[in-house]
């Protein structure tokens, strides 16, 4: 069976690998648009492998992210990737906050998440003496990684196995035709396959309204500004320094991490970007600003959070709000001490009541399946991801004989 996968971010690269493990010989291409592997979310983003503390049990995220980080870490091991277990402390900054950490712990240890335990202020100062709050909540496996890395070393495993990694490939036509899909790319190649798996993130929604989907949920980018701890400062921050989320949004705010080259990473926060690729903030695109604010489900949306909006808006632009957010959990930090770092963009799925599509979603539309929701912890799920959705698309197949 010849299956084509769409987006060779690390998602449809180890979609890509899983295939060709589970069907040796099989043909296997991937296409993407860009001139490297995993580019966008792959890239841009922390590097943290989550332990599975925040997810509703039994979803689709708590499952896939435990299981992926079993998977990630075996990974890792095999092929001499950096996984570093820093541990990460979830720092409450008052008495309400700490109530909320009692939810977490209970969560995630119904996820499975090993050793977690609760800190007090004293606590807290052993495991990372530049942070201060009234209690944590502490998940001491909690690793980072170069997904990048893994990306390149997916891309490598789908050689080595016999597939095709096609970059410079964007698809702009996806048609049925039998028993088969046709689809076709921006530089004149027309690829023929049995099954189609689209991985492609921030630009999923458009590829499966090509292929005869639904538009909804349409993907809305959010844009996650960084600083950087200057090196001097970096002895600051041990390991992973988070505050408490708040439970309307899927986003974990603001947070202090250290990443596998030794920098420490100040951010996100959470911002409507302009683009789908929108990076920086001059970074616009009509076609994409216009097909956000014309999405039914967004008005919905900017109407039951523009405070929050507004709020992170702020924080984009004057970097004092920023620092301040940061400095809830180290207070010894100054502006001084932060330059900035490169964003990311977060491929968010909105619905049409202007909800956030909390879980991950995956798409059955006959010989076509759509990742359509998968931000963080995709990442580090993503070789359970793909445990996940080459087993669907396999059993739709088989449905279809």
């Amino acid at each position: 069976m010849s299956h084509v996968v769409v987006g060779a971010g690390i998602v449809g690269l180890a979609v890509a690998r899983e295939l060709l493990l589970r069907r040796p010989g099989s043909s296997v291409v991937v296409l993407d648009k860009e001139r490297q592997v995993g580019l966008h979310q792959t890239g841009h983003n922390s590097g943290v492998v989550h332990a599975g503390v925040y997810y509703q049990p039994g979803s689709l995220k708590a499952t896939l992210c435990r299981r992926g980080v079993a998977l990630l870490r075996e990974y890792t091991a095999e092929h001499d990737i950096a996984y570093q277990e820093l541990g990460k402390v979830i720092v409450a900054r008052n008495t309400t906050e700490q109530a909320r950490l009692a939810d977490l712990l209970a969560r995630a240890r119904a996820n499975g998440v090993p050793d977690v335990q609760l800190l007090g202020p004293d606590g807290l100062r052993d495991r990372e003496p530049h942070a201060r709050g009234v209690a944590a909540l502490l998940s001491p496996h909690t690793a980072v990684v170069d997904f990048g890395e893994v990306a390149r070393s997916l891309a490598a495993d789908v050689a080595r196995l016999g597939g095709e990694v096609r970059l410079g490939a964007a698809v702009t036509g996806i048609a049925r035709r039998g028993e088969q899909v046709l689809l076709a790319t921006a530089n004149g190649q027309h690829v023929v396959a049995e099954q189609v798996i689209l991985c492609a993130g921030l630009h999923v929604d458009r590829l499966a309204a090509l292929a005869g989907g639904d538009p909804s949920p349409r993907i809305l980018p959010f844009r996650g500004e960084y600083y950087r701890l200057r090196p001097e400062r970096s002895s600051l921050v041990r390991g992973l320094i988070y505050p408490v989320p708040d439970p309307r949004y899927p986003f974990l705010g603001v947070h202090l991490t250290r990443r596998v080259d030794g920098t420490v990473d100040v951010g996100p926060n959470a911002v409507l970007a302009l683009a789908r690729e929108g990076y920086r903030r001059r970074d616009v695109r009509l076609g994409d600003l216009l097909a956000t604010l014309g999405y039914p489900g967004f008005p919905r949306l900017a109407a039951r959070h523009w405070r929050t909006g507004a709020r992170e808006l702020l924080g984009s632009l004057l970097k004092g709000r920023f620092v301040a957010a940061a400095r809830h959990y180290v207070p010894e930090l100054t502006a001084a001490d932060l330059v900035r770092a490169p964003a990311g963009v977060r491929a968010q799925a909105v619905d049409r009541r202007g909800d956030l599509v909390d879980d991950f979603r995956i798409e059955i539309m006959g010989r076509v399946v759509a990742v359509r929701n998968a931000p963080s912890p995709a990442a580090t799920s993503s070789l359970a991801i793909a445990e996940h959705v080459v087993e669907r698309a396999l059993a739709a197949a088989t449905e279809r004989e």
